[in-house]
């Protein structure tokens, strides 16, 4: 049996002790079904795919023996349990959403892989959502110049949405490559979409003069930060 056999056994476990079809503060079963119903319509559903995972990390945390494994056994269960539905996602030619959370969990594993998934899901969204995802999870993990790097790789300013070429320019002012950013910044202020252009200039221009941080905000925590507002569907 594979290990990921063994995590899908264990979270099958965790779902029957329910009995009831609910959990005591989360989704039910019935829930669970809806939200991967809905996962299988459209892949980078990003709120279905929160509340899942949600579900799949309880699962796994109970199926795993809470009681009786330490913590940090614990959490990388309820970690490997995530891993195992973005991977699921992931096969569809549409998803890339699933390609940065399996970027996220693998970064500091792995990061050549991760920023391998990264450009994949990148390549998979002409919009520039996922770029500006994966920009925004390199930088909130700490590593701007990789993100400042799948950005040179990947943006089009032209065509992609302002956010994407806004995660670019605070990765190069937090990378310390200040002439990068004010580049950056003239390709973003050609953009098409004007009025939005408009709305970030001044703090783009404030801080690429500056070279000040940008603060990175946790659009997993927050759930009204402009990213998460940004990639809702």
């Amino acid at each position: 049996m594979s290990g990921l056999d063994r995590l899908r056994r264990r979270m099958h476990v965790a779902a029957q002790r329910g009995a009831s079809g609910t959990s005591r503060d989360g989704p039910g079963m019935d829930d669970e079904g809806l939200l991967r119903e809905r996962l299988s319509q459209d892949p980078n559903d990003i709120e279905a795919f929160a509340r899942l995972a949600e579900v799949v990390r309880r699962g796994a945390i109970e199926g795993h023996g809470a009681d009786s494994v330490a913590e940090l056994d614990r959490n990388r269960a309820a970690d490997d349990a995530v891993w195992a539905l973005a991977e699921e996602l992931a096969w569809s030619g549409r998803a890339w959403y699933p390609l940065v959370e399996l970027a996220r969990l693998s970064i500091e594993e792995d990061r050549e892989a991760a920023l391998k998934r990264l450009g994949t899901a990148s390549e998979r969204d002409p919009s520039g959502r996922a770029l500006a995802s994966g920009l925004h999870m390199l930088r909130e993990a700490g590593h701007p110049a990789d993100a400042l790097s799948l950005g040179l790789g990947h943006w089009r300013p032209a065509e992609h949405d302002v956010e994407a070429g806004r995660e670019l320019v605070e990765a190069a002012v937090e990378a310390d490559r200040l002439a990068d950013a004010r580049r950056h910044l003239d390709a973003l202020l050609a953009h098409p979409d004007q009025a939005r252009v408009e709305e970030l200039r001044p703090e783009l221009e404030r801080l690429v003069a500056g070279g000040g941080r940008p603060r990175v905000v946790d659009v997993r925590a927050e759930r009204g930060s402009r990213l998460r507002s940004f990639l809702r569907l």
